[in-house]
């Protein structure tokens, strides 16, 4: 027998390439019901599912109900970085930031750190304020660079301050 998270998986694998629907919907549905609703991943994995349905506002809900609910330190970024995107597709760029600051100020060594700031620089080039966005983007890349540091982390402030 499976368990849970792989059934899961199986779940999201079947979904990989297709337009999600009211089946993925409802598969995600039925085993999140296992869990009952009180539990944080069910409530991420129903969120997740509205959330590929292009369903922002049903997944908002349930992303704030997961992280309510306590997510684990491997589903509760992955859970912010979804809730932020969702924010930004429904125009809720402040909320969408204020998500993303609490996040980076709780867990700044978080290993989704750069998926954090890739969310960021969307919200931001939505919000209108692009310059500041490919900032916070380059920021991210400055430690993957082999060398120009200095230069890159000089230019990125640069660039952000046009914005304002």
């Amino acid at each position: 027998m499976k368990s849970w998270d792989e059934r899961i998986d199986d779940v999201w694998a079947d979904a990989a390439g297709d337009e999600v629907g009211d089946d993925t919907i409802a598969r995600i549905d039925a085993l999140a019901a296992e869990r009952g609703p009180d539990d944080a991943r069910a409530e991420f994995e129903r969120g997740g599912a509205r959330d590929s349905a292009g369903r922002p506002a049903e997944a908002v809900a349930l992303y704030r109900r997961a992280l309510g609910l306590g997510l684990d330190d491997e589903h509760r970024p992955q859970c912010v970085v979804q809730l932020a995107s969702s924010l930004r597709n429904m125009g809720e760029y402040d909320a969408a930031l204020e998500v993303i600051r609490e996040e980076r100020e709780s867990f700044p060594d978080s290993p989704y750190a750069d998926a954090i700031s890739a969310v960021h620089a969307l919200v931001l080039a939505s919000a209108g304020r692009p310059a500041h966005g490919l900032s916070v983007a380059l920021l991210a890349l400055v430690p993957h660079l082999p060398r120009y540091h200095r230069s890159m982390t000089a230019y990125a402030r640069e660039i952000a301050e046009s914005d304002t």
